[in-house]
């Protein structure tokens, strides 16, 4: 476990939209610190709680939660709970923090991370995907761990890296399902093809048929005539014939 980042924290009376607006145009946010028992308003710096987040992976965090104002070293041991964020500008809206006991045991979220090369991403040319991303445990607030490692690297294309194959540190028990998939190798995406045009089909035209018209009655004699050849004209006979 890293060591316990200490965040300074002020308590509140207001509320409503009003005053959020004004405490957040201020430069804080609203909070709630939970006890177990009651539940305490305060405020935080969103700048300081997005450095404590910067690069942990999701992971819980553990705090050391001081009071603004407050005489003596009086602390408390505490975790981020919940942070909500502007949908549209991604500003720290909220933060819900837990107050903790050092000898108590608490569940809470995990990263979970992927290490080695898989061998069927290196020999087969598949591809990982990373199914689980973060696990539940539970453990001591102090034993919390920064992530948890799944060892991916005997994955064949079609294997299943289950809950049950991966190692807790000591004193951090997994709370998932062990038969739950944290990790897997798909087969390499096939090429698209595309698909061969078929040919264009040749227009076939059909021989124009005509069909002879029969002559009608009458028209067949003269057409018979029509093709015989024609005779000479005779001669007038002359003055000296007669």
């Amino acid at each position: 476990m890293a060591t316990m980042q200490e965040l300074t924290i002020k308590r509140r009376d207001g509320s409503g939209k009003a005053f959020v607006k004004r405490l957040r145009k201020a430069g804080a946010v609203p909070g709630v610190l939970y006890d177990g028992k009651k539940a305490e308003s305060v405020t935080v710096d969103p700048k300081a709680v997005l450095r404590m987040i910067h690069g942990h992976e999701g992971t819980t965090q553990l705090l050391t939660l001081r009071f603004d104002g407050d005489r003596g070293n009086g602390t408390r041991m505490a975790i981020i709970r919940d942070l909500q964020f502007d949908p549209v500008t991604e500003d720290l809206l909220h933060v819900d923090l837990q107050e903790v006991a050092a000898d108590r045991a608490i569940t809470v979220q995990v990263a979970v991370r992927a290490v080695g090369e898989a061998a069927g991403v290196k020999e087969q040319k598949g591809i990982l995907n990373l199914v689980l991303h973060e696990l539940t445990v539970s453990c001591l607030p102090t034993a919390i761990p920064e992530r948890i490692d799944a060892d991916v690297s005997a994955l064949m294309i079609g294997d299943v890296l289950t809950v049950a194959e991966l190692r807790a540190p000591e004193g951090v028990k997994i709370a998932n399902d062990p038969g739950q998939a944290v990790a897997t190798v798909a087969p390499p995406m096939a090429e698209e093809v595309a698909p061969t045009a078929a040919p264009a089909a040749t227009a076939v035209t059909e021989p124009e048929v005509l069909t002879e018209r029969k002559p009608k009655e009458g028209e067949e004699a003269a057409a018979d005539d029509a093709k015989k050849p024609a005779r000479p004209a005779r001669a007038e006979k002359s003055e000296k014939d007669k």
